[in-house]
């Protein structure tokens, strides 16, 4: 089985939108019952629901995290997945640092398709914002879904 999960600041932006776009992806790829993805926080409480506006986005691609709840990395979840995919350098330097039995399975998102960067939180911004950030991760997820 393959896993997944993908980690940002609160677990209410950027992650949720890359754990609902790559289960819609495997899902249409008809190879959904062999991944486990999640998404979590670095700087995150239990419990807390996708930004109103992350929900719009998705809902306008058909996907539903209207149910999602943000959860923090902690090692448990960590030993769960079998890779670990940041938005930002950030992430990757203190989820490597905090976590060093981890380090090997810690990539940022970009870095899947490429050279890595970090991919900015629309969290301050508007909609169009919201609908950047939306398409910068269905691309990245698209381009490097083979590696």
């Amino acid at each position: 089985m393959y896993s997944v999960l993908f980690v940002c600041t609160a677990n209410q932006c950027r992650s949720p939108m890359a754990e609902a776009l790559w289960r819609d992806y495997v899902t249409a790829n008809g190879s959904q019952e062999e991944w486990d993805i999640g998404s979590a926080g670095t700087w995150t409480g239990p419990g807390r629901s996708a930004m109103p506006l992350t929900i719009q986005v998705l809902a306008e691609q058909g996907l539903d995290v209207r149910g999602h709840r943000s959860q923090p990395v902690d090692w448990a979840l960590l030993c769960q997945y079998r890779l670990i995919l940041v938005m930002e350098q950030g992430h990757k330097e203190a989820l490597q640092l905090e976590f060093p039995k981890a380090r090997d399975r810690i990539f940022l998102l970009s870095e899947m398709s490429g050279p890595g960067y970090s991919v900015a939180d629309p969290v301050r911004g508007g909609l169009a914002d919201y609908r950047h950030t939306l398409a910068e991760i269905a691309g990245l997820l698209v381009r490097g879904a083979d590696r």
